[in-house]
């Protein structure tokens, strides 16, 4: 089921890569809207079989290099589960956004199927070699402007050297394990350096330093805001919703089971990197006049969140289980709940710069008038992504601060004042954007065509924020997947 759910996207991109690219584009973007329905249905059939008790589902696995004890070894839990829904959600939205893009379909849409392939590939991964494959293959780019070949070869120079890292790591556990294995779950359940020390630090270092390029914090971010900028709307949508939870993921997947001495010792180290990565996001991106590097900017600051919450349940551990838990849950609730409002957010962005030619929040002002339905939209956004109660921003980072407040009182009160200051800055994004006399860039005197959201832009958009809702006022269908594997993990911490 695993496998069928990866590789699909995959095999429909070999099979639209033999069609002539002068076939109708609607054959390429239905074809891709088509296989992300049938991969969410297999996705949700999945969830309802999730077996419970927090350990793995669904697994599969083949000897792939025997002699070096490396396997295609997939399955899920949950702590993967709602990740892999989240990439099936987000591609799905893409696809339905796709439908206005106008440039070399066939080219777009057969990056965008691959991309779907090695994004789920990598969260439903349990071999360590396999997962790198997946974290490695995650490069693919099609923006815009003439700044878009530097900030891919930007991100492609991070994301390598990232990568290197966490080869490197990944290499120290192998060599540490007995008997030799790259395995997941075997390296668990062998714990091969238990106890610590300077070899088990190293190991912690060079898999911290490659998941924190990927998720970015402080100070491995400064690729991202360029990044997004020349992205094209779905491709920040995809970069921001799913790329960035690959670090994430890789901390609560990696870094603390396999590693749980390790984590306990420098879980505070974690916690300082979260909380400067929450405020310095939301200053960074409160100075900003450019939309969309403001939400860039933004999702330093979410994902200082996540780190904070792991790192938190790293200095628990041994103590308060019920705070160790509920950072946990939060954390991984805060990714499920980032991806969502985050491309909700970047897809806004692309139609403002569709209709405007630039994302300067300068250029615009007055917008609710001639645009309600994109006004409302942004500013539904906007709440959820400052975690205003009904939100599923809120049910994620109020767990994780309360979670967080019994190990590290101080970094956390700290991290809250993140809040106040992303509240100030949708504030005037809002103001300025929306209020006021009418503006509209390149148009003087009478203002030119500046249309509503179209149907293609609506749904994806919408589907997106309605599920940021449901989540943030019925959140116990998620909580249920999340809690059980949440406190597997913060045992596994705590042994």
């Amino acid at each position: 089921m695993l496998s069928l759910i990866v590789f699909l996207p995959a095999v429909l991109a070999v099979a639209l890569l033999l069609m002539p690219g002068t076939a109708p584009r609607q054959w390429f973007v239905g074809a891709w809207i088509g296989v992300s329905l049938l991969d969410l249905a297999l996705v949700v059939a999945v969830c309802v079989g999730l077996a419970p008790g927090g350990g793995f589902s669904f697994e599969e696995r083949v000897p792939w290099i025997p002699s070096v004890g490396i396997s295609y070894h997939v399955g899920v839990d949950g702590l993967s589960l709602p990740l892999v829904a989240l990439t099936a959600v987000l591609f799905l939205a893409c696809a339905v956004f796709a439908l206005r893009e106008p440039r070399r379909i066939k080219a777009y849409v057969t990056l965008f199927l691959g991309l779907q392939t090695v994004c789920l590939g990598l969260f439903v991964a349990l071999d360590l070699i396999l997962f790198f494959l997946f974290f490695d293959l995650s490069i693919a780019g099609w923006g815009h402007g003439e700044k878009a070949r530097a900030a891919a070869l930007k991100f492609f120079l991070y994301t390598f050297l990232g990568s290197l890292a966490l080869l490197l790591g990944f290499i120290l556990l192998y060599l540490a394990a007995e008997p030799k294995t790259f395995d997941i779950v075997e390296l668990i359940s062998a714990d091969p350096l238990a106890g610590g020390g300077v070899y088990a630090s190293l190991a912690l270092l060079a898999i911290f330093v490659g998941l924190a390029v990927k998720t970015p914090t402080v100070p491995f971010h400064t690729w991202l805001p360029p990044a997004h900028t020349e992205a094209s709307a779905t491709g920040s949508a995809i970069l921001a919703g799913v790329l960035l939870k690959m670090g994430t993921y890789g901390f609560v997947r990696i870094a603390m089971p396999i590693l749980p001495d390790t984590w306990r010792q420098y879980a505070l180290v974690a916690v300082i990197v979260g909380v400067v990565s929450v405020v310095y996001g939301a200053m960074v991106a409160l100075a900003q006049t450019d939309v969309k590097r403001m939400i860039a900017y933004t999702s330093v600051n979410h994902m200082g969140y996540v780190l904070l919450g792991v790192g938190a349940a790293g200095i628990l551990a041994g103590g308060d289980e019920q705070a160790r838990q509920l950072a946990t849950t939060g954390a991984v609730t805060q990714m499920v709940s980032h991806g969502l409002i985050t491309a909700a957010l970047f897809l806004l962005t692309g139609v403002l710069r569709d209709r405007g030619g630039t994302y300067d929040m300068g250029a615009y002002s007055g917008l609710a008038a001639r645009t309600p339905r994109f006004a409302g939209a942004f500013a539904v956004a906007a709440f959820a992504s400052l975690g205003l109660p009904g939100f599923s921003g809120f049910i994620a980072e109020f767990q994780i601060l309360t979670g967080a407040l019994p190990a590290a009182p101080v970094p956390t009160v700290l991290a809250a004042t993140g809040i106040l200051i992303t509240a100030g800055l949708f504030l005037i994004a809002l103001q300025k954007l929306f209020l006021g006399p009418l503006r509209i860039p390149d148009a003087p005197g009478t203002p030119r065509t500046f249309a509503d959201l179209h149907a293609s832009e609506t749904v994806p958009i919408a589907g997106l924020l309605v599920l940021a809702t449901v989540i943030g006022v019925l959140p116990r269908f998620l909580l249920d997947v999340i809690e059980p594997a949440s406190r597997a993990l913060v045992e596994l911490v705590a042994r």
